[in-house]
């Protein structure tokens, strides 16, 4: 889907959030790429493929 000179990475990719946002609706959470990739605020995501991606927050480590 993308049509950058320098093409994003596929929504696949282990970078794929790297993409450019072409629609974002902060009040809602959430922003489409333009690999299709669906990110939300919580850091989950939606593949094309309605495939789901977990959110992967750092953890917080107590000293």
């Amino acid at each position: 889907m993308c049509t950058h000179a320098t093409p994003c990475p596929t929504a696949e990719s282990p970078d794929g959030e790297a993409a450019i946002v072409v629609a974002a609706h902060p009040e809602l959470g959430w922003s489409l790429l333009c690999n299709g990739l669906l990110v939300f605020d919580d850091t989950g995501a939606l593949l094309p493929d309605g495939s789901i991606v977990a959110p992967h927050r750092p953890q917080l480590v107590l000293a």
